[in-house]
C-alpha cells in the first residue's frame, strides 16, 4: 500500500482527472494562505502528498498549475458578474437597453455596474493575485498550447462580460471589452499595491508619511471604472 508522501501513479483517465484535481485544489489553499508569489512546486507536491517527480506527470511547472487556475478564475468570475449584471439590466434586447441607457436614470445604472465589477474582483483575492501573475511569470514557462488553451478561455469570457456590460450602458463591443480588460487589469495591480495582509500593508497604514500608499481597491476600482463608463456613453450619446 503506498504512503501518503508517495501515491500510486494514477492510471485510468478518472484518475489522472482526480489527481490532478487534488493537484490544483492544494494549489489553491497554498495560495490563498500565503500568496502565488511564495508558493514553490515543492509546497504543492508536499500539500499534495505527492514526490515533485510524481507530479510533473501531471503538470510540467508551478506555472501551468496557476495558469489552470486563472482560467478557472476567469469562468467562475465570468458567470457570476454576468448574473449579477443581469439584474441591473434595463432592457431585454439591445435597443431597449441603448435607450434606456441614454436615460435619466443612465449615471446611477453605470455607477451601479463600476460598483458590481470592482466589489465581484475584490471578493476574490486569489483571482486577483492569479491576473497580476499571469503576464509577468504564469505564460512564461509553459507550452504554448498550455498559453493557447487558457488564452482562448479569457478572451471568450472578457466578450461574455462584455456583451453583459453592453446590456447595462450604450457601448460598442470594443468599448465593452475594453472596459472589462481594464478592471481585471487594474484589480490585479491594484491588489498587488494593496499589499493585504502583509507587514507592508501593516507599514503603510501604521505610517502617517506613507498614508498616500495605502489603497483601498474596491473604492480605487470603482471610481475609475465608472469615469471609463462615463467616458464611452457620453461618447455614444453625441453620435
Amino acid at each position: 500500500m503506498a504512503s501518503r508522501s508517495q501515491p500510486t501513479r494514477a492510471r485510468s483517465p478518472e484518475a489522472k482527472r482526480a489527481r490532478e484535481a487534488a493537484i490544483l485544489a492544494a494549489a489553491t489553499r497554498l495560495a490563498t494562505a500565503n500568496g502565488i508569489r511564495s508558493v514553490t512546486l515543492t509546497d504543492i507536491a508536499a500539500e499534495v502528498g505527492m514526490h515533485k517527480s510524481a507530479m510533473l506527470r501531471y503538470f510540467e511547472t508551478r506555472e501551468e498549475i496557476f495558469l489552470r487556475l486563472a482560467g478557472a478564475g476567469w469562468m467562475e468570475w465570468s458567470q457570476a458578474v454576468r448574473e449579477q449584471l443581469a439584474g441591473i439590466s434595463p432592457g431585454a434586447d439591445d435597443e431597449d437597453s441603448a435607450h434606456a441607457a441614454n436615460s435619466a436614470d443612465r449615471e446611477p445604472r453605470l455607477h451601479a455596474a463600476a460598483g458590481l465589477l470592482a466589489e465581484s474582483l475584490v471578493g476574490r483575492p486569489l483571482f486577483c493575485d492569479l491576473l497580476a501573475h499571469t503576464p509577468m511569470t504564469l505564460e512564461r514557462n509553459v507550452s504554448l498550447e498550455s498559453v493557447r488553451s487558457f488564452k482562448l478561455i479569457a478572451i471568450a469570457e472578457v466578450a461574455a462580460v462584455g456583451e453583459a456590460l453592453r446590456r447595462v450602458a450604450a457601448l460598442s463591443p470594443a468599448q465593452a471589452g475594453d472596459v472589462v480588460a481594464t478592471a481585471t487589469a487594474m484589480a490585479g495591480a491594484l491588489w498587488q499595491m494593496a499589499a493585504p495582509g502583509t507587514e507592508l500593508r501593516r507599514l503603510y497604514e501604521s505610517d502617517p508619511d506613507l498614508a498616500h500608499a495605502v489603497v483601498d481597491v474596491a473604492p480605487r476600482l470603482t471610481g475609475i471604472l465608472s469615469a471609463l463608463l462615463r467616458g464611452y456613453s457620453a461618447d455614444s450619446a453625441a453620435e
